[in-house]
């Protein structure tokens, strides 16, 4: 058996930009192939999803990811060709080197591991890959749960191999993730010269008092698993670019990340009250790209954090901050799903990287995770 870091070399190889998976599926069905794991190819549109699974019985884990990385980046500004995986210093660089091949190269290993030294255990293990996880996300895991759920396939308990550590292996656990709501607001006012306002509407000072508002606004207190629910203004703009135009429109581009003590109806109810009790004349489109999902601590979470201890003997910290991840279109069909890999904070950088040290260990937390499950 070739060891994590040779899997994970290789799989960092192929230049998997999303949402071209590149060749690392087959790999991964091939190497498990040999211990009995049955592959499936699913394809949506442009996307190739991967699902693999040995056995027909409950509990079914499964390890969810995806193959495809963020582009580069500019190339001049890697010191290593980002496709060519590159060790130095003690850390291993390349694009998807910690977001997520190495997660993917570890619990790939860390299940024939586990088979070898197992042959009779009970229950299923299942692999749910996907090539769609860093773009759009509407071809991939979504709709490979559906698939899936269709022909009444049943998950018990789901790791998602996102990189969640934060200072060191194993400090931090997702077992949920916040919803992200966005907005694109146009408000509507009248052009007009600056030396005649009386015969044009500015928008922008129509649009101020009600943005005030909104910064200011109170949408929930959060609770023990989630903070609260933010507003931020990513985009704002207005004005033709003459210092003596009053401008016709403002358009402005909001998001919420939001708990699981909102909902995307009553935010959107509360923009709109806002905004309507300020009279602005406006149009408002909504975009929901994930809503939140929670998995409170259980059996996955405790045999997760049970494996880190033993392993690195760290106490791991469950946590549901940072963005949305697949974990969302799971949590609708499987129970119990959490988030956990390397330390994150290379990830969609130049020069990301990993430190060489953590991959064992890391195939091991998932080998052990398996076991606590599987064999007690």
């Amino acid at each position: 058996m070739s060891s994590v870091l040779d899997f994970t070399k290789a799989l960092i190889a192929r230049p998997s930009v999303t949402p071209d998976d590149a060749g690392c599926q087959p790999m991964l069905s091939e190497r498990l192939a040999g211990v009995g794991f049955k592959s499936e190819t699913l394809v949506f549109e442009e996307v190739t999803n991967l699902w693999l699974r040995k056995g027909t019985q409950a509990p079914c884990i499964v390890f969810a990811g995806h193959t495809d990385v963020v582009p580069t980046g500019p190339l001049e500004q890697w010191d290593t060709d980002p496709f060519e995986p590159t060790e130095k210093n003690g850390f291993l660089y390349g694009r998807g080197a910690a977001d997520m091949k190495s997660s993917i190269a570890a619990f790939t290993i860390a299940a024939e591991e586990f088979v070898t030294q197992h042959p009779d255990h009970k229950g299923s293990i299942a692999m749910l890959i996907t090539s769609d996880e860093e773009g759009p996300s509407v071809n991939g895991t979504v709709k490979v749960c559906k698939a899936l759920s269709a022909r009444n396939e049943k998950f018990d308990f789901c790791i998602v191999g996102e990189p969640t550590s934060s200072k060191t292996l194993g400090d931090t656990v997702k077992n949920g993730r916040r919803g992200s709501l966005s907005g694109h607001l146009t408000v509507k006012g009248k052009q007009g010269h600056v030396a005649y306002p009386h015969l044009a509407i500015n928008p922008i000072h129509v649009l101020a008092p009600a943005l005030q508002e909104l910064t200011q606004e109170e949408w929930d207190t959060g609770n023990e698993y989630f903070p609260p629910t933010t507003f931020q203004i990513s985009n704002l703009h207005s004005g033709t670019g003459a210092t003596n135009v009053v401008p016709g429109t403002a358009e402005i581009m909001f998001n919420f990340r939001f708990s699981t003590e909102s909902t995307p109806e009553s935010l959107k109810q509360r923009v709109h009250a806002i905004l309507d009790r300020h009279h602005i004349e406006y149009d408002l489109l909504w975009t929901l790209s994930g809503e939140p999902f929670l998995t409170e601590t259980g059996a996955l979470s405790q045999a997760l954090c049970q494996a880190i201890k033993d392993e690195t003997g760290v106490k791991a910290e469950l946590s549901t901050t940072g963005g949305t991840s697949d974990g969302r279109f799971i949590a609708k069909i499987c129970p119990q799903v959490v988030e956990f890999g390397p330390i994150n904070a290379s990830i969609h950088q130049i020069n990301e990287h990993i430190d060489l040290t953590a991959l064992e260990p890391l195939k091991n937390i998932y080998r052990r995770t398996l076991e606590n499950l599987l064999l007690n």
